[in-house]
């Protein structure tokens, strides 16, 4: 893995250097541990909010019947970053915090419900009733 990375850091012009760390003791390694993991537990916990957030923002956009092209594409986008912040903290979470588990299935939750919320615009557009739709 490290020859691939050199590789990509050289190809972009970067510079990369490997080194391994290590407590002077066995109570310095927990200590770090303790507190790297404390750090990825703010950060899934931040997710979390997030999750919780766009959640709302669908069941805001049902409740009134806000079935355009327009919000599907912002709430995709919103998804997208959701998604692109998960893999980051998942890279970032080498000791396995706490909540990072929560924090993947809160994303897939996210996900099911951005599907439900697709089907719910695709499902009002094509519904010639339907006056709520920003129609091309």
């Amino acid at each position: 893995m490290r020859s691939t990375l050199t590789a990509l850091v050289e190809r972009a012009d970067g510079q990369i250097i490997f080194l391994d760390a290590a407590g002077a003791t066995a109570a310095d390694s927990a200590r770090f541990e303790a507190m790297f993991t404390a750090a990825r537990e703010d950060d899934w916990a931040e997710f979390l909010s997030d999750c919780t957030k766009y959640e709302a923002e669908l069941d805001r956009e049902i409740r009134i019947r806000k079935f355009t092209l327009a919000e599907l594409e912002e709430e995709d986008q919103s998804l997208d970053r959701l998604r692109r912040w998960h893999r980051d903290l998942k890279a970032r979470d080498v000791f396995g915090a706490g909540n990072s588990e929560q924090a993947t299935a809160a994303l897939q939750q996210c996900a099911q419900r951005f599907e439900d919320y697709s089907e719910r615009v695709i499902a009002a557009l094509h519904d010639p009733s339907s006056d709520e739709v920003d129609r091309p």
